[in-house]
């Protein structure tokens, strides 16, 4: 029998991750885009699933219908944690994919290669009007390249080397990327907990 995709609300204003998490899904979901009086909802939490959840709140709410979003973090060892919550703007507010990646070469100038060891960390969370949630998560670990290969992808995808992977970084990859990333694997485990809740009503 055929589902009936679910229709959820896009929290995210990026088209490149739109366009990511589209694919992802494929036929489950049906991605229908964030009310365009929306302002930029802030991320201030103090974990991704708090900013994940931010943002699915303000949609749904501005949207009357149940919305999905996700927050991801790139955490490099060497760094302590860094950047963290803070991934999207770790070159400062209003920073480009190329600035960020910029910050964390020069923040890794002289790390051995071995040390380099970081990991993508993404929550996935559909908030509905009722108030009810669905969470998933999804993390991939890698190292940090030395210099920044690839046309693909975006973000910190031209330096991020999936331990799983061939030796290419995300961004020289194209879609079979989401068959790793943090991102696929949470939206992955999403549908599937969506799928399962259709299942059991």
């Amino acid at each position: 029998m055929h589902r009936v995709p679910v229709p959820l609300v896009a929290a995210t204003a990026n088209p490149d991750k739109l366009a990511e998490i589209a694919v992802i899904l494929g036929g489950d979901v049906e991605l229908l885009p964030r009310p365009a009086d929306l302002g930029e909802v802030v991320e201030d939490g103090e974990t991704l699933e708090d900013n994940a959840r931010l943002k699915a709140v303000a949609v749904c709410s501005a949207a009357g219908a149940a919305a999905v979003s996700d927050d991801t973090g790139l955490e490099v060892d060497a760094l302590g944690g860094a950047p963290g919550v803070h991934t999207a703007r770790f070159a400062g507010e209003g920073a480009t994919y190329a600035d960020n990646v910029a910050r964390l070469l020069r923040e890794l100038e002289g790390v051995a290669p071995g040390l380099r060891t970081a990991r993508f960390r993404t929550v996935a969370l559909v908030h509905r009007p009722d108030g009810s949630e669905v969470v998933a998560t999804g993390t991939v670990e890698g190292r940090i390249a030395e210099e920044a290969t690839g046309e693909g992808g975006f973000g910190y995808d031209p330096v991020f080397v999936p331990v799983e992977g061939d030796g290419r970084t995300f961004a020289e990859m194209g879609d079979e990327k989401h068959a790793l990333s943090h991102r696929g694997r949470a939206f992955r485990a999403l549908a599937r907990r969506l799928d399962g809740e259709a299942s059991n009503r």
